[in-house]
């Protein structure tokens, strides 16, 4: 089932034309007036709805038949700057559907179970422990809730150390690697390993991409599909991994737990400024602990004791 972190009137006005609703058809199932359905698609990406509205929508999504998935989707996707196809439910890519919500940050979080995946350019069988893995890359109001609770820097980009509201559901960036690992202890999760991401990325059976071998760039936010910045990480429901996961390549580059030398560590996924092809997820690159860049960001994993309740 296709996931949105944050409602706006563009996935408003694609749900209604996906279930082949008028306005007052879903005004009536949102409890609310078709003068602010309206308004909300008028607004377009700008336009927010309430978090009860939110709540709504969610409900209302995934109670929609497949049919209705598959034409959301689709919709979503010929609205994008660059056009994509439209996506057959069909061809959807397969997940694993075992999506929990991490009991300290309340993150989307994806099980990738034990075992054996061909790893690196060579597909070596490696074998990996289970894990539970972030569906989402840590977007800035997700990051703006831990510099709050812990007090923080906040990215430097932040005027007066506030995000602008329009790229809450973005992914943060300009964090280093000791700025993610402040976070992930903060949430009682990790940064994930260089293995681990990399079969959250693609699966077990060595393919190239999260959602096969084909070679399109379109299915991903990368230099290629034009967009020149970071867009809010739900946007690209074709380019999901087999276990579910958005982002995995574009976007932003993620910071791993994997150290290369003293100092430095493993980025995975590439970014909206990388070409598709540095995407790839056995893919090598890294950086200073140090670094901070517009196009760095980051994810957390779990182990199954991290997924546990602690008793306080």
């Amino acid at each position: 089932m296709p996931l949105v972190t944050q409602w706006t009137g563009r996935e408003v006005k694609a749900l209604r034309e996906a279930a082949r609703m008028s306005l007052m058809d879903l005004a009536e199932k949102l409890g609310v007036s078709d003068r602010i359905i309206s308004k909300w698609e008028r607004g377009g990406p700008e336009s927010i709805p309430r978090m009860v509205n939110q709540a709504a929508l969610d409900t209302l999504l995934a109670e929609a038949s497949p049919d209705v998935h598959g034409r959301f989707v689709g919709l979503l996707s010929v609205n994008d700057p660059v056009p994509r196809q439209l996506i057959d439910p069909a061809e959807t890519p397969v997940m694993s559907g075992q999506y929990v919500k991490h009991q300290r940050d309340g993150k989307l979080m994806a099980r990738v179970p034990e075992g054996i995946y061909l790893a690196g350019e060579t597909d070596e069988p490696v074998w990996v422990d289970e894990f539970h893995i972030d569906t989402f890359p840590t977007t800035n109001a997700d990051y703006a809730r831990f510099c709050t609770a812990v007090g923080h820097r906040t990215p430097r980009h932040w005027e007066g150390g506030r995000c602008p509201r329009r790229l809450y559901d973005h992914p943060v960036v300009e964090v280093s690697w000791k700025d993610a690992s402040a976070y992930a202890e903060w949430a009682g999760k990790s940064l994930p390993t260089a293995e681990q991401w990399e079969k959250a990325a693609r699966g077990t059976t060595g393919t190239i991409y999260p959602w096969g071998d084909q070679r399109t760039a379109a299915k991903c936010n990368v230099r290629e599909t034009g967009v020149e910045g970071t867009t809010p990480v739900s946007r690209y429901h074709s380019g999901v991994s087999p276990y579910g996961i958005y982002d995995m390549i574009g976007n932003v580059w993620e910071w791993c737990s994997t150290p290369t030398q003293p100092g430095r560590y493993e980025l995975k996924g590439s970014a909206f400024t990388s070409p598709l092809f540095r995407g790839v997820p056995s893919a090598f690159n890294d950086a200073d602990d140090f670094m901070q860049d517009d196009d760095t960001g980051f994810r957390c994993v779990a182990s199954p004791e991290q997924m546990t309740p602690q008793d306080s």
